[in-house]
């Protein structure tokens, strides 16, 4: 497993970021934020299932997988849904308090 993988992946991230800072049409925003939303999900899914089957050809045997391996890609899907979880519990979070606003 590669760590220099997880700072290009941020790197990335960084850029989207900032080239997608730029002023847009309300439908512009909320495509792009759902296209964002849905990545994210993506990509949290695909390291859940790289590291289940990490998981499951080191129980296997396979030679080629280390236990570290396993490790850190059990850590970084653990990290990825954590963080995607808080996420989720701060749009809920807004939207309730953006609900209870008055008028």
């Amino acid at each position: 497993m590669k760590i220099g993988g997880l700072q290009s992946e941020m790197q990335a991230m960084a850029l989207e970021a900032q080239s997608a800072s730029r002023p847009g049409t309300a439908q512009q925003v909320s495509a792009d934020f759902g296209a964002l939303l849905g990545d994210a999900i993506k990509s949290v899914n695909h390291l859940q299932g790289e590291s289940s089957a990490l998981q499951t050809r080191f129980d296997e045997g396979d030679r080629s997988v280390s236990l570290s391996d396993v490790m850190i890609a059990r850590n970084k899907s653990s990290v990825a849904f954590d963080a995607t979880v808080q996420v989720r519990n701060k749009l809920v979070e807004a939207y309730k308090e953006m609900m209870n606003m008055p008028v």
